[in-house]
């Protein structure tokens, strides 16, 4: 697992829950500990609900091994990665991973919006690179988008649904375009979401409840921002908007002051909404 961060930790979680054994690599030895002690922390809560045992939680803490060496990468059967959805960085992550793995490996990015084929330009056996599109909170969230490059292996696509399936996963297969599936439904209803708290059409708290009663939502768009990342939203965006050309995909003027004063959502404890570990009260945006 490449990044320790909110997907990272949670993808770590969840594959090492269902067996596998897991190293757990970022360049970030603080990091590695904050990833740690999340995935201390959902389990202390999934044995709270009865969901695991006290044994469960032990075995799979003990398939994690943290590391701030990537050398320690090299016997892995896959690589997934979750770095920041910046092109460069991802293509350099999938060279240092295959320099060090063996040939048959695979590597998965976690992109939500990237172009897998042009990931795996960068790649020497781009048959063995596919996208493993999880969604936050991992550990709660049952999808997982496949995503085929223009060279991704029918081998390396049954491979990654069967994991998919055996960490408890529902796969969907989707084609190599901008957004995919997931993302291109879920940023246009998530910006629209943003213009309607901005026009003062209804508050953060009622705009999330419309969709979570109205259409069964588990989680309100503007909610699932906060916990996205606004910053990682607004990325996503002008991606989008520049890819598909599309005014659905133009970042709304309040997403990009908010990102310019650090208002990035649960990861820095304000965004639409006040956090403190738990949500606490409803942030009053006006136009």
């Amino acid at each position: 697992m490449l990044g320790a961060g909110t997907m990272g930790h949670g993808i770590a979680q969840v594959t090492a829950g269902a067996a596998y054994a897991v190293v757990m690599f970022d360049v970030s030895t603080e990091a590695l500990a904050r990833g740690y002690e999340a995935i201390e922390r959902n389990l202390a809560k999934a044995i709270q609900v009865g969901k695991i045992t006290d044994r469960d939680r032990e075995e799979t803490l003990q398939r994690i091994r943290s590391t701030s060496k990537l050398e320690e990468i090299s016997d892995s059967d896959l690589v997934i990665e979750a770095a920041p959805e910046v092109l460069e960085l991802k293509q350099q992550m999938l060279r240092e991973s295959e320099s060090l793995t063996k040939p048959e490996c695979i590597f998965a990015t976690n992109t939500s919006s990237l172009s897998i084929t042009a990931i795996a330009s960068a790649s020497r056996r781009a048959g063995n690179v596919i996208g493993m599109h999880f969604f936050n909170p991992v550990h709660l969230m049952r999808l997982v988008e496949i995503v085929l490059g223009k060279q991704t292996s029918e081998e390396t696509v049954a491979t990654i649904q069967t994991v998919a399936k055996q960490i408890r996963k529902e796969p969907i297969v989707v084609k190599d375009v901008p957004g995919f599936a997931s993302s291109r439904l879920g940023v246009t209803l998530g910006l629209e979401a943003i213009r309607m708290l901005e026009e003062g059409v209804a508050s953060a708290r009622d705009i999330d409840t419309a969709m979570e009663l109205g259409y069964n939502h588990p989680m309100g768009p503007l909610r699932l921002t906060d916990l996205v990342g606004l910053d990682v939203r607004l990325r996503i965006a002008e991606y989008l908007h520049g890819a598909l050309g599309s005014e659905c995909f133009r970042p709304p003027d309040m997403l990009r002051r908010m990102v310019s004063e650090g208002k990035l959502g649960k990861k820095t404890g304000e965004g639409f909404y006040e956090w403190n570990g738990q949500e606490q009260a409803q942030r009053a945006y006006t136009k």
